[in-house]
């Protein structure tokens, strides 16, 4: 009986330790000859402390990351002069140990990239274009099934052309949201993640003339969809419904009086669904916290100094408790304590000094 108790209590003490920690993975632009490529650290859900772990080595800019469900596997964006590709790795997540497996031609400037274990897609910015890889039974990436071609512009100078910014799953995989920044628009297609062609236009949408739409997020119902604006700052609200957005409020992130450059940047939605962030970049330099009310409007509850400059993305540990803010342009990780009864932030201390981050990614 003491030989089992004892083994119990070894068990619940590594199950304890192991829980609260979790792997991060810091995406990084290298161009700045500060960073390396892609680092994984240790995270401590429980305290914020963080541990260098590894760095995925690599010449280019590995932006945006995929983790797959499993956490075998991360997919990189990969930029380098006039090179664009997509990169899969195999990941040890116990040793925080990556193995490059394949790298294949991607449209140009990729900067944005999901996957469900099927298929890898990324959106490319300075083509205007949607890729849609197949993926390996060994993670790997498969031949090319599809590229889209976006051909439309904006009113902006920024705008001379199509830039698709981002793509996303909607929560019951049936379709993939893809927002692009030059045209102005949020494109529906619907999705069939083993047929030849995976991608099918569904419809479309426009936003404001000139407002650089740039990210989105879902609800955590599904029920809703959050955009932000690059170019101005606002968030507009839609009902969604089967591949299908209403539109439904718009609320500024800036005040009526702010001088000064706007960027959007960053929108995300904390796991209860009762709290939405959006961070600017620019002039600003600051993260909106918005309370979401049941039928989805948002209300805002502060803005406050990401205490940083180009605060391009940030992201919500696994615990809730902490809200991770990487800055581009003063190479660090800010952790801010997170209050989960009013979402308000509060700046927790704690640090990561990595060259110009631009993605952050938690293990499982």
């Amino acid at each position: 009986m003491k030989k089992l108790l004892l083994l119990f209590s070894l068990f619940y003490i590594t199950f304890s330790a192991s829980s609260q920690t979790h792997k991060l993975i810091v995406g990084t632009f290298t161009r700045a000859n500060n960073s390396e490529g892609i680092y994984v650290y240790n995270f401590d859900t429980k305290t914020a402390e963080s541990k260098a772990l590894s760095i995925i080595k690599s010449p280019a800019d590995q932006g945006y990351l995929a983790l797959s469900s499993d956490n075998k596997f991360i997919y990189s964006t990969y930029m380098l002069k006039d090179k664009s590709a997509v990169t899969a790795y195999a990941f040890n997540n116990n040793h925080a140990e990556a193995k490059m497996l394949n790298q294949l031609p991607a449209g140009q400037n990729p900067c944005y990239i999901i996957t469900d274990g099927i298929n890898v897609i990324t959106a490319n910015y300075g083509g205007g274009s949607i890729n849609v890889f197949g993926v390996k039974n060994d993670g790997s990436l498969d031949t090319e099934k599809q590229l889209i071609q976006h051909t439309g512009s904006g009113p902006d100078p920024r705008q001379a052309s199509a830039h698709a910014h981002q793509v996303m799953f909607t929560p019951d995989k049936k379709y993939v949201l893809a927002v692009d920044l030059g045209e102005d628009k949020i494109y529906t297609y619907s999705y069939d993640a083993k047929a030849e062609k995976p991608l099918i236009l569904k419809t479309n949408i426009s936003t404001d003339a000139g407002s650089g739409p740039r990210h989105l997020t879902f609800s955590p119902n599904g029920k809703y969809v959050y955009l932000a604006h690059e170019f101005t700052g606002k968030i507009s609200v839609f009902n969604y419904h089967d591949g299908n957005l209403t539109f439904k409020q718009q609320i500024a992130t800036t005040t009526p009086n702010f001088e000064g450059k706007i960027d959007g940047a960053a929108i995300q939605i904390s796991t209860d669904g009762k709290f939405l962030y959006q961070t600017n970049r620019g002039d600003a330099n600051t993260v909106s916290i918005f309370s979401i009310a049941k039928n989805g409007s948002l209300k805002l509850i502060e803005t406050v100094s990401t205490l940083g400059k180009g605060p391009r993305f940030f992201t919500i540990d696994p615990s809730g408790k902490f809200l991770l803010v990487a800055h581009q342009y003063t190479n660090d990780v800010v952790i801010f304590n997170r209050n989960k009864k009013t979402g308000k932030l509060s700046d927790s201390g704690k640090r990561i000094n990595v060259g110009t981050p631009v993605c952050l990614v938690f293990s499982r």
